[in-house]
């Protein structure tokens, strides 16, 4: 009983966290049917912005970290990437009502990293004060770049088997190879890994340190409170196009973020006893499985997989998974490792 209190009170804190405040208050505010919007380029440059910060100071941690200890959490968080999207391949393409690119396309945004969600993370921990490695932000492209690689890779794969079953004699001009290192590097140039890996790199060969503590560090809470505002109306706007495919999407959207995270968390363990990997970042590789992307997965899914169902992918994503991710997710996580390690 005791603990079934104490989830029901872990549960409700999790909706008193400022960060989902003010994604819960952006859904109401469409539910409302109101007009307020924020322009294209003030979202931008809030993710630029966020996603520079969490860069720099991973930079600056990396600089002075033993890059030993990095090598087991990176390796990790390759494979989970892989094991997410095969797994949400598998799961999601034997259910009723759902076709194959569309199960891959969302297992693929699942697989991928949300820096908004793991923005939030980040500032949860800062508050509580669970210390955590900063350069764990470095891990970010590892799950990210193979999640939507191999969604991409796999979902070619399943086009060109139903086009060669459908016709068999098509002319070997017209097919369409698997170029593997032109994803990976369209995937590089999206905005959101563009700027992390800019502000690594910042933080790694410069001293940013001034600028870091002047700017970045004071606007961060500010920033991430308008994009989780943002977020909460597209979920919204989101949830009407959910509602036109298979009510399955809603199902895996809930599970899928506890389930990856409980994952990363295993592995995350391994990694604690091993090398000595600190709670903080296990629950940071957990919160960066069970996050699923917001701002570079969706453009890059939408151009590699043009076959697959935005509605479907993208608003299982972005309506049920990231608020169940930001809700439940961050706080059951911290919670476990307290009472793990």
């Amino acid at each position: 009983m005791d603990t079934l209190v104490s989830f029901g009170q872990l549960f409700l804190g999790g909706f008193q966290t400022p960060t989902l405040g003010f994604l819960l208050g952006g859904m109401f505010m469409a539910a409302m049917g109101s007009r307020l919007s924020i322009p294209d380029q003030v979202y931008k440059f809030i993710v630029f912005v966020l996603l520079m910060k969490i860069g720099l100071r991973g930079g600056m941690e990396i600089r002075n970290a033993n890059l030993a200890e990095l090598l087991l959490p990176a390796f990790f968080a390759v494979l989970i990437g892989i094991i997410i999207v095969y797994g949400g391949k598998v799961a999601l393409s034997k259910l009723p009502g759902i076709r194959p690119v569309d199960a891959i396309a969302t297992a693929g945004l699942f697989g991928a990293v949300s820096a908004s969600t793991f923005a939030a993370a980040m500032l949860h921990l800062d508050d509580i004060g669970m210390e955590y490695e900063a350069w764990v932000s470095a891990l970010y492209p590892f799950m990210d770049i193979t999640a939507l690689v191999l969604a991409i890779v796999l979902a070619r794969l399943v086009t060109q088997k139903e086009d060669k079953a459908n016709d068999k004699e098509a002319p070997k001009h017209k097919r369409k190879d698997i170029n593997i290192q032109a994803i990976v590097v369209d995937s590089l140039r999206g905005s959101a890994l563009s700027a992390l890996i800019l502000g690594l790199l910042l933080g790694l060969l410069t001293k940013p340190e001034p600028v870091y503590e002047s700017f970045y560090n004071p606007v961060f809470r500010g920033f991430l409170s308008i994009l989780m505002v943002i977020m909460g109306i597209e979920a919204w706007q989101r949830l009407s196009e959910l509602r036109r495919v298979a009510h399955w999407y809603a199902v895996y959207a809930v599970i899928a973020p506890l389930m990856h995270g409980a994952i990363a968390f295993g592995f995350g363990a391994i990694a604690h006893h091993l090398t000595g990997f600190s709670p903080g970042g296990v629950v940071l590789l957990a919160i960066l499985a069970a996050s699923s992307s917001d701002i570079s997965g969706p453009p890059t899914l939408r151009a590699g997989i043009p076959t697959a169902n935005p509605s479907a992918f993208i608003g299982s994503s972005t309506s049920i998974g990231t608020p169940i991710c930001i809700a439940i997710g961050i706080p059951l996580f911290t919670e476990l490792a307290k009472v793990v390690f």
